[in-house]
């Protein structure tokens, strides 16, 4: 199930113009993690989270939802 992560992971790197594999590579994780994360599936570790927040140029409460984009 999506939950809000989910959902601004997935608009973030669309805006980006960016596929799982691209992001995926660039964070240093499979393209599975992303499609788990993205379809809500898995949670990132905090490591994860940085890089994400580094690449997409976002904060990470942002990017889960703590506040707003």
């Amino acid at each position: 199930m999506k939950n809000l992560f989910s959902k601004n992971l997935q608009s973030l790197r669309l805006d980006k113009g960016l596929s799982q594999k691209k992001l995926a590579t660039m964070i240093d994780v499979s393209q599975q993690c992303i499609s788990e994360w993205e379809n809500g599936n898995n949670e990132p570790t905090l490591t994860s989270l940085w890089k994400l927040s580094d690449v997409l140029e976002i904060t990470i409460d942002e990017l889960v939802g703590k506040s707003q984009i």
